[in-house]
């Protein structure tokens, strides 16, 4: 049963978080749906990388720059900041190195959010407008 004054879209809506459980924006994701009594599932993508289709689908929804972090230490670690690549060299590379990853990226029914996005979080748990 939904709770009196939350929207019809979250009746059955299952949240899935693919992060790191000691990343601060993954805990506030997953922190951010419990507290609107949504059942949130967790994958580790430090344990179990992503599936390459999944990842796939956010790179394809949202593009590959908005699913990439530039500001990670591993972007650095691996030289990307002086290279210019196209949104296909930049998805595959995030398919081969998965810790270039902007996390938490957050899938609600068919909805997609990379990164600490509370505007985008909120916009997920309203469904389609």
């Amino acid at each position: 049963m939904v709770p009196p004054g939350y929207p019809p879209a979250m009746a059955g809506a299952s949240v899935q978080v693919f992060g790191a459980p000691d990343s601060q924006a993954t805990r506030a994701a997953l922190r951010f749906f419990k507290e609107r009594r949504m059942e949130v599932h967790l994958v580790d993508v430090t344990r179990k990388p992503m599936a390459p289709a999944e990842l796939r689908r956010f790179v394809d929804r949202l593009g590959a720059r908005a699913v990439a972090d530039p500001a990670s230490r591993a972007w650095r670690d691996v030289g990307l900041g002086y290279l210019r690549m196209d949104d296909a060299e930049l998805a595959e590379r995030l398919l081969a190195d998965q810790r270039l990853l902007r996390l938490p990226l957050v899938r609600v029914g068919n909805g997609l959010a990379a990164g600490r996005d509370e505007p985008a979080w909120k916009a997920l748990v309203a469904g389609p407008s």
